[in-house]
């Protein structure tokens, strides 16, 4: 089996890998994700391109290795949502998404020797419940700045399990990577056994 540079520094990610068996190096990338971020772009194809620049940064610099690159965005109301700034922000992102529908979209990206050999992006459609002002103060109370690391000031994996109705996706997805398909992957690369 050959080893595995995973070019995020997501723990969510990290955690889903190392859950699967995997113990991967772990890398992040340093890339221009604004510089990404056009006008107009599509979410899917934009998570997808974040994803694969990620693995052809750190791919760059380690000859050889297989090196994962992931990265997630939020469609929401015809745009882009970004991680929230601070924890005001974040309170007006999840009031705004409340009683709504938003899109996550997850991508995945292999490469080795700076080329990527594959890529992938999964997606899941996300319902809130109308909850309440209580609530959400409770929340963020709870969870606190560790909000600001994700793309929806949420964290389906904690508390923010309760502020959805509805959920039509992978879970995985939700967390940040198209885990299936990238399992796949790696099995086919010889990352892990078939």
């Amino acid at each position: 089996m050959s080893a595995l540079i995973l070019a995020s520094g997501s723990a969510a990610r990290q955690m889903m890998l190392r859950n699967a068996g995997l113990s991967p190096q772990v890398i992040p990338a340093d890339i221009d994700e604004d510089a990404l971020k056009t006008p107009g772009a599509d979410p899917a194809t934009l998570a997808l391109r974040l994803a694969e620049q990620k693995a052809l940064a750190v791919s760059a610099a380690a000859p050889g290795a297989w090196v994962l690159g992931g990265d997630q965005t939020l469609a929401f109301d015809g745009g882009l949502m970004s991680k929230a700034p601070d924890l005001e922000q974040a309170r007006h992102r999840l009031v705004a998404m409340r009683g709504r529908t938003h899109t996550l979209h997850s991508a995945a990206a292999l490469a080795r020797d700076g080329a990527v050999v594959w890529s992938g992006v999964d997606t899941a459609r996300m319902t809130m419940r109308p909850f309440s002002d209580a609530f959400l103060d409770a929340y963020l109370a709870s969870e606190g700045e560790a909000l600001l690391q994700c793309v929806g000031s949420y964290r389906l994996e904690g508390m923010g399990s309760q502020l959805f109705d509805r959920i039509e996706g992978d879970y995985f997805t939700v967390l940040g990577l198209p885990l299936w398909t990238t399992l796949a992957e790696l099995r086919r690369a010889g990352v892990l056994r078939t």
